[in-house]
């Protein structure tokens, strides 16, 4: 598999998915993202995840890529659009099927068990009457173990817990754990920060890096950011725009959910200077927390 040139020896990246616009949840991404990585002087990566095209939102790829460079982060390469990489997607599908790790499958979801883990129905040949729908991963029946460095030690059973899970959908389409572990090797990245909701995909991701002979990143995974009414916030609610902020107001938010003691009333860059010489990994809580946000100021603008 073509990868890009050399790297820094620490390569972070941020990866939305154009399905919204940036809100305080995913601020939290880019920029626990973004610090990790400059703390270990490394480089620090945008990738836009649009290959569920059902689901994304005109314009909202252009728009969180406007914000961003308004709070003042700027990727150190060009921003990878998941859109232009398919052929990679589908050879590494071809090469798991041809080494038998992978099988077509004619299951819905409508076939699967209450519990949603595949049973294995389709492991050793389509049933009669079925036909391929999906590509599968076979998994192991033992464990996949890693350390995460916020949430700890985790163990997971992807025999137990998901059984053999897609790689390529019925629609035609790459599915997000094949895209994500296939593109974070291609740009040679090194750690994945990102919420604590993606945490349930990572025993799979890891699994999935050593199937393919990649290099495995590692993980810290912040707490889940949930609003007043409990629920995590999400772009697909609208919840929490922050477009209708200030921006060193929202960052200074965000580093305090974090676990970072920053001061209180800089300015944006005298913020990011704060951030980049004291930035903890080690000081990020464990646990969900329901956000604080900034209050937008009489003199606030929203963006444009």
């Amino acid at each position: 598999m073509r990868r890009q040139s050399s790297r820094p020896s620490a390569t972070g990246r941020f990866a939305p998915s154009p399905t919204g616009d940036l809100h305080f949840g995913s601020l939290l991404a880019a920029v626990a993202s973004f610090l990790q990585a400059r703390s270990c002087g490394g480089h620090w990566l945008v990738r836009i995840e649009d290959i569920d095209p059902p689901r994304e939102v005109a314009g909202s790829a252009r728009r969180i890529l406007r914000d961003l460079q308004r709070f003042g982060m700027r990727p150190d390469l060009p921003v990878l659009f998941q859109s232009t990489r398919y052929a990679a997607y589908r050879a590494a599908l071809g090469d798991l099927i041809d080494r038998g790790l992978a099988f077509q499958c004619g299951c819905s979801r409508a076939d699967l068990p209450r519990s949603g883990v595949y049973p294995g129905t389709c492991r050793h040949g389509l049933p009669r009457g079925k036909r391929a729908r999906t590509v599968r991963l076979r998994v192991p029946a033992q464990a996949v173990s890693f350390t995460d460095q916020v949430q700890g030690e985790v163990e997971e059973n992807l025999e137990q817990t998901v059984g053999d899970f897609v790689l390529w959908r019925a629609d035609d389409l790459p599915a997000y754990q094949l895209a994500v572990v296939v593109d974070d090797a291609y740009q040679q990245v090194t750690q994945v920060v990102r919420g604590a909701d993606l945490l349930t995909s990572t025993a799979r991701q890891i699994y999935l890096h050593r199937c393919l002979a990649l290099p495995v990143p590692t993980y810290a995974h912040y707490p889940v950011v949930r609003g007043t009414d409990g629920q995590k916030l999400s772009k697909r609610l609208g919840s929490d725009p922050i477009a209708s902020g200030e921006p060193a107001r929202a960052l200074e938010a965000a580093l305090r959910f974090l676990g970072q003691c920053c001061p209180s009333g800089l300015d944006l860059d005298s913020l990011w200077r704060w951030a980049e010489n004291n930035w903890r990994l080690s000081a990020v809580p464990r646990e969900a927390r329901t956000a604080v946000t900034p209050e937008p100021s009489e003199s606030s603008k929203p963006f444009s």
